[in-house]
């Protein structure tokens, strides 16, 4: 029996008290014969949705949250969440997604649904409590991992462009597939997605990237055609070029491997991010050379500057989450240098430098990047950059390298030689750092500062008196 926490009990005595019709619908409903735990619950009631939650929220002492603009309330009890909603039936102008609203039935409610499986509602009332009601379907497209709309499609996506960012997202939340007539509605109406705030779009996005499979997402949206009206800068990514037997892989092809391939490593969204954009400078660094073949020379350089436009233009946080994307998507091409090479103590010194604490983000975004069909190369770069890992706990233990800051600061080195700043300060700091950073001199201060000493010399510098 689905229906066990006592705030059930103590809905279905007030409706029956007053008279009233109450069910819950949506995702709580979905979610249990999903398997999947759920604490947020709906309940639409067939009259005065508020006075029902206010009058709750009497009986078992907690607050009630009031929305007036919506008709909507919400309380919280004993770790659940119930939003309270009065039935109703819906119309849209064409140029919003808000939609104007009127008293309906419990049927005319379900068919403002967005999907079939978000349709299905458990009665609260005790005559009938706990009875499924389903009039479009919604437990066969679950048995079936179908998401289909319980009206025509057409009606549903221009209504409410978002549903189709939903729909997507839903697909691949679940593993489930979009019904062909319902897929190609989301065609048809795919320029209608520019009603829509970039931050909704947004938040379904961010929910596809954490889905299991997010490549399942990002191909529907791209076969959808969202895909070019919410992310060019991804779409530009997709397509060969050939110059006679030279040919360069579809880097679309291959950024949503490396996505799946985080995706089995981390739920950390950033990460994601990091592998979705890694390889977003490649468009614009494209280049053939006869000798060479096809070419991306410094894109990881100019893709850790698009970052900042992309995330400026999707409404996403500019700063920890972006400066961490910067960074991994201009760094991600290090690790795979060192396999390549000998991995020398001055090399790996400076990687840890540089990526500090996102060093272990750094190495499993590099390792997801190998997608290569041969296994024997995969085999042979995960192995090198095993050799890269042990010399990097090698390395951190003996030099602590990890977020160092230099011993001799530019502050010593204006107090010591009595000189404003300028840039022979921050020329002895490069230098120093550098040592460091090649072994030239352990990371110490004493060190540190004998080398302070002669290079100021060199310079001309004196202490002071």
């Amino acid at each position: 029996m689905p229906l066990t926490h006592p705030v059930f009990r103590e809905i279905s005595r007030l409706v029956d008290e007053r008279g009233l019709r109450a069910f819950v619908i949506g995702g709580f409903v979905r979610d249990y014969y999903l398997h999947r735990p759920s604490t947020d619950i709906d309940v639409v009631v067939i009259g005065d949705a508020t006075a029902v939650a206010e009058e709750l929220g009497r009986r078992l002492k907690t607050g009630v949250q009031i929305f007036k603009t919506f008709g909507t309330a919400m309380l919280r009890y004993k770790g659940v969440e119930v939003e309270f909603v009065g039935a109703r039936r819906e119309s849209y102008s064409a140029d919003s997604r808000k939609p104007s609203c009127e008293p309906g039935t419990l049927e005319d409610d379900q068919l403002r649904r967005d999907f079939t499986i978000n349709a299905l509602a458990w009665s609260l009332n005790s005559a009938d409590f706990g009875s499924l009601v389903d009039p479009f379907g919604g437990m066969e497209d679950l048995e079936y991992h179908t998401i289909r709309t319980p009206r025509d499609p057409d009606v549903t996506f221009s209504d409410d462009p978002l549903r189709m960012m939903r729909a997507v997202r839903f697909a691949s939340q679940l593993g489930f597939d979009i019904e062909d007539e319902t897929f190609e509605a989301i065609r048809r109406n795919a320029p209608r997605i520019e009603i829509v705030s970039v931050e909704r779009i947004v938040s379904e996005l961010n929910k596809i990237l954490l889905s299991p499979v997010p490549s399942m997402g990002l191909n529907m949206l791209d076969a959808s055609g969202l895909l070019p009206l919410i992310f060019p800068e991804l779409t530009a990514l997709k397509g060969v070029d050939r110059r006679g037997a030279n040919a360069h892989k579809d880097n679309f092809v291959h950024t949503l491997k490396v996505l799946d391939n985080v995706a089995l490593k981390s739920d950390d969204l950033w990460l994601r991010w990091a592998a979705l954009l890694h390889d977003i400078g490649k468009p614009a660094t494209k280049q053939y050379d006869p000798r060479a073949g096809w070419t991306f020379h410094q894109h990881e350089v100019v893709g850790s500057k698009m970052v900042s436009r992309i995330f400026r233009r999707l409404r996403l946080p500019l700063d920890a989450p972006m400066k961490f994307v910067q960074k991994l998507v201009f760094l991600h091409l290090r690790p795979i240098v060192l396999s390549e090479d000998e991995v020398t103590d001055s090399a790996v010194r400076r990687l840890l430098f540089e990526a500090g604490d996102d060093v272990e983000a750094l190495m499993t975004l590099c390792e997801a990047d190998i997608t290569s069909g041969n296994d024997a190369k995969v085999r042979r770069y995960l192995s090198n950059f095993q050799l890269v890992r042990l010399k990097m706990a090698e390395i951190e233990e003996k030099d602590r390298i990890r977020n160092f800051q230099p011993p001799i600061t530019g502050d010593i080195i204006m107090q010591t030689y009595d000189i404003p700043p300028s840039a022979v300060v921050g020329e002895i700091k490069e230098i120093i750092k550098n040592a460091i950073l090649d072994g030239e001199i352990p990371n110490e201060y004493s060190a540190a500062f004998s080398l302070m000493e002669r290079l100021a010399k060199e310079k001309g510098l004196c202490t002071k008196d």
